[in-house]
Parts: structure tokens; sequence; C-alpha cells
């Protein structure tokens, strides 16, 4: 073989392991996906009209470009996700609520489950009325061998719940968001006497960050049993999100720039 033709035939041969390896890239990424979870997952209350679901705001599923969702960043790269998407998540949900949603998921065949489940589990109408640890786990582990056993190929990727004692923190001066949280009646169990400084109070509170923290440690231990499973390392509790994320209609869920926030920190985490 003369030098041209060696040369030629190098130069085949690397441009097909190119060719190899931009195929091999975009098959890593999904092309559907599934998004379970609760209110903040369905971005409740960031449509116009107040206290509603708004789903094209969601930091998963999500098709508002200012947000920027796992599937807007997915189909950037993948476009065989086009379209599908779907958000199970229901507003109002526990992590008893957790193996109906992946069943659904399941039903379509997913390649690709987000899961951010909990937030109702501590937020409560009173402290003696949160998901018992037990609970939390047997119910996460349910849906997780359903899921795993249904489509063994499906990745997952499990978000920490985010930090409800670090809401109270940075609201709790806030006067507007005192009344909200009082007339509303929300998260009482972290919220009631929002204003109090007393050590009945506080200790409460305490009470309740450390049900969060011991759930967080269950989404991680779970996790960690599945190879295709993937936890955020507390990513999102550990976050201090600003007030501006928050939104004023009932100081709890988060603003368009909070789902656009979750999005930002939570997506390089994953790896496909």
């Amino acid at each position: 073989m003369t030098g041209t033709r060696r040369l030629l035939a190098a130069s085949l041969a690397a441009l097909c392991l190119i060719a190899l390896a931009s195929s091999a890239a975009l098959a890593a990424y999904p092309n559907s996906m599934a998004a379970t979870g609760d209110s903040i997952t369905r971005a409740f209350n960031t449509c116009s009209f107040p206290f509603t679901d708004c789903p094209q705001n969601s930091w998963a599923t999500g098709t508002e470009t200012a947000v920027n969702s796992f599937y807007l960043r997915i189909r950037e790269r993948n476009r065989g996700i086009e379209g599908r998407a779907s958000n199970d998540a229901r507003s109002g949900a526990r992590m008893s609520n957790l193996p109906e949603q992946v069943s659904s998921a399941v039903s379509q065949s997913v390649e690709y489950l987000v899961v951010e489940m909990g937030a109702n589990d501590v937020c409560t109408s009173e402290e003696g009325n949160m998901t018992s640890v037990a609970s939390y786990r047997s119910n996460l582990e349910s849906a997780m061998r359903t899921f795993t056993e249904r489509l063994p190929g499906a990745r997952i990727s499990v978000g920490s719940i985010p930090n409800i004692y670090w809401l109270w923190s940075l609201l709790h001066t806030n006067r507007s968001a005192l009344s909200t949280w009082r007339t509303l009646g929300i998260c009482q169990s972290m919220l009631r006497n929002a204003e109090s400084t007393s050590r009945e109070d506080e200790e409460r509170r305490l009470r309740v960050q450390r049900r969060e923290v011991e759930f967080n440690g269950v989404l991680a231990e779970v996790c960690a049993r599945y190879e295709k499973c993937q936890f955020d390392r507390d990513t999102g509790y550990e976050f201090r999100f600003e007030a501006s994320e928050v939104n004023t209609r009932d100081y709890f869920h988060p603003t368009v720039r909070g789902q656009a926030t979750i999005a930002r920190i939570e997506f390089p985490l994953v790896t496909f």
C-alpha cells in the first residue's frame, strides 16, 4: 500500500471512530422520561392564574425556556426525546403515592425516571402527622423494586427534599409570609408560630428538620442499592435558595426562577 493510500485509510478509520463516538454519545441520552413527585414537580403556583399546577414550568419536564428543564437539556443533546416527557407527579402527593406514580411511568416504558418526593411527608398540619421513617422507606422500596424489575434498563435520578428549616430561617421575619403561612395553614409542622423564638417551638422545628434529614438518608440508602440509580448527594437539601426563588402567593413553592434553579443545580449531577 502506498503512502497516500495508507494516509487515506487512516483518515477514513479516524472519521469512522468519530462517527461511532458521536452516535454512542447521543444514544446515552434517553429517548423518553417521566417525572414523579408532588407540587414542586408540578410547578404549582407559577402560572398567572394562582393556586394551580403549571407543568410547563416544571424543573423536570417543562417546556418553558426560562426554566430550561431536564427535558429541554436532554432534548438539546438528543432530539429523540421530543414530546416524550410525562409529568406523573401530583400536587399534595406523599411517598405513599410514589408506587402508583411509578406504575404510570412503567406503563409508558420510559428510559429515564426522576423522583422528587417527600416535602409533604415533612410538611403536615402538625408534627405528629409526619410520615414515619419506616413507612417512607417501605413505599420508596416498593416503588423502586417495581420500576427496576419492569424496566431494568432505565435510569433513575433521585433528588433530596429541599430544606424546610431554611425556608423558615429565610422568611420568618417577613410579615406577609407569616400571615400567609398562618392563614393558609402551610407546613404547620415547621411553620406554626413561625415568629416565635421560644425553646418549645425551636425544638419542634429541629425535630421536623431531623425527620427530613432521616428521609433524605433513606433516599440515599435505597437508591444506592440500584446500579442505575443516582442520588443528588443532598445537593437539593443543602442549597440555600433566595427569597426571590420562593413565590409570594404561598411563600412555599418555587417561582419560575426557583424552578430554573432546581434544574440548574441538579442536572449536572446526572450521568447518562
